[in-house]
């Protein structure tokens, strides 16, 4: 019998599908250190593991085109490195649904 994978990219084929190249303006966003960030990682080009695909973290660091996050992955706070392109600002929803009182 074939033995079982157990690599990073298990249980991931459909998650890594991404029918576009990343545009220009998804390459050279820029982020503030301490801003909010959402993790979507795009199968072009270089990634972490898939399961921090869809998390959010927090920017403590610019390294070269990289950028240092924070994230939680159950009780542990992990670090990773991401470029710009997996990367997207966090909108609070708060800020743009607030309601007038009368």
């Amino acid at each position: 019998m074939v033995q079982k994978s157990y690599g990073k990219m298990r249980g991931s084929r459909k998650k890594m599908r991404n029918p576009v190249k990343p545009t220009l303006t998804q390459l050279l966003r820029k982020f503030a250190v301490g801003d909010k960030v959402h993790i979507a990682l795009r199968s072009s080009g270089s990634f972490q593991n898939p399961k921090f695909h869809g998390k959010t973290g927090t920017i403590l660091a610019k390294a070269g085109r990289s950028y240092l996050i924070s994230v939680t992955d159950g009780n542990a706070t992990k670090r990773i490195y991401l470029e710009p392109e997996h990367l997207e600002l966090e909108h609070l929803k708060n800020s743009f649904s607030l309601k007038k009182e009368k």
